[in-house]
């Protein structure tokens, strides 16, 4: 598979900027996505929440069925990115700039 240009990765992200409502994010992702790639997006999501609340990684993998590896790679980008955080804090009322 070609990998995609950052011109199209821009247009995709610019696409999801126009989506106001719960539901309309899940009409069009449900239209992007197959039923296992929203449930690994939503588990990702969910394992970032529960390590974000300060769970440890089995209280995490009871919770959500996570692999070890996908609670590991969640916690770093939680660690060392910037997405997740923004998200996280956003949803909490106190988002940083």
């Amino acid at each position: 598979m070609e990998k995609p240009s950052h011109a199209d990765m821009d247009a995709f992200y610019a696409a999801l900027l126009t989506l106001k409502t719960t539901q309309e994010c899940r009409e069009f992702f449900e239209d992007l996505c197959t039923i296992k790639e929203l449930q690994a997006l939503s588990q990702r999501f969910r394992v970032a929440c529960l390590l974000d609340e300060g769970r440890n990684y089995l209280e995490v993998s009871e919770a959500t069925g996570a692999s070890s590896a996908t609670i590991s790679r969640v916690n770093r980008c939680l660690n060392y990115g910037t997405g997740y955080r923004r998200v996280l804090d956003a949803r909490k009322g106190n988002a940083n700039g």
